[in-house]
């Protein structure tokens, strides 16, 4: 199964992506682009957001402030470019989009991407381009939390794919929510969790393949004095397929505060290469129902298939 999995994802790392040229603010309403070209980085903005939109930009290190309200327009961010000293930062108290064109972001002191934003923000991998971000390392304690880290909560959606490696804490970090739909995620290391949320996670569809991770493939927690009903704690899969592959892991593959539940229409497939003749329930642990969908385990040469089961 890991070779089947695994080594199928990684030739998404071989697709060359002609986004860079083609990006273009013209024709456009309420859209910032950022192109990183190495060591630098330009940004461009359409006239009906320079009064809400401020940029600064050392390097290839952007720092994006917005003061947009409901009176206006969502704006959209580009990204486009690759950097290996860089990163992308966005300051602001509206719901925003972030539409992500094949981008190479390496932060060798910080996160690559840090959204800090408590509103929804939409993640876009456009169709036929693979974007990846690293960040860097840090002797600090809880200096930054995830390569790609949002105050509130995402919604990842595109055709394309994201590629994610986390070198100090989390890969992907979102201090609220986390919604998946058609595109795919793929985490090659973290050192603690490969996706780490809090209040809920919920995937519709597309592909999450997590690999490299110390602690917790995806880890749900509920949010300290956060009385809203969206506060459950709960993963929910009603579609799509989730690979965890627990090679040097310590924690579980799917940790949560509330229940998890697996769609008949979803498939979640855990792989362990310690051979033990037993469900590695350690690993995948819960006293709630996984309801309906597939999860299917690996360990070593053994294979579960689960329909309906509770595991423990």
């Amino acid at each position: 199964m890991k070779k089947r999995i695994f080594l199928s994802v990684l030739s998404t790392l071989y697709f060359v992506t002609l986004s860079f040229a083609q990006v273009s603010i013209a024709d456009t309403t309420y859209y910032v682009l950022v192109t990183y070209n190495g060591n630098s980085a330009t940004v461009e903005m359409t006239d009906d957001v320079k009064s809400y939109v401020t940029a600064s930009v050392s390097g290839a290190d952007v720092t994006i402030t917005s003061t947009a309200s409901a009176a206006i327009s969502e704006i959209t961010y580009g990204l486009t470019g690759a950097t290996t000293d860089g990163s992308f930062t966005m300051v602001g108290t509206y719901k925003a989009t972030m539409e992500l064109f094949g981008v190479s972001i390496t932060n060798t002191t910080g996160p690559a991407i840090d959204i800090q934003n408590g509103k929804r923000i939409e993640i876009s991998a456009k169709s036929g381009t693979t974007s990846t971000l690293k960040d860097g390392t840090s002797t600090a304690i809880d200096a930054w939390k995830g390569a790609l880290q949002c105050k509130g909560h995402i919604q990842f959606k595109g055709k394309g794919t994201l590629n994610v490696y986390g070198n100090y804490n989390h890969a992907i970090r979102a201090g609220e929510y986390i919604e998946m739909k058609n595109c795919t995620i793929n985490v090659y290391s973290a050192v603690k969790d490969a996706i780490n949320c809090n209040q809920y996670f919920l995937m519709e569809s597309g592909l999450i393949n997590l690999s490299g991770f110390g602690d917790d493939g995806i880890q749900v927690s509920k949010e300290t004095n956060d009385t809203s009903a969206e506060n459950t704690g709960n993963f929910t899969m009603n579609g799509g397929t989730i690979n965890i592959d627990m090679t040097g892991a310590s924690g579980e593959s799917v940790k949560t505060e509330g229940t998890k539940s697996v769609a008949s229409a979803a498939s979640l497939n855990v792989y362990s290469t310690q051979s033990v003749d037993q469900v590695p329930s350690d690993q995948v642990q819960s006293t709630k129902v996984i309801r309906d969908g597939q999860v299917v385990i690996e360990r070593g040469e053994k294979k579960y298939n689960m329909l309906g089961a509770e595991i423990k």
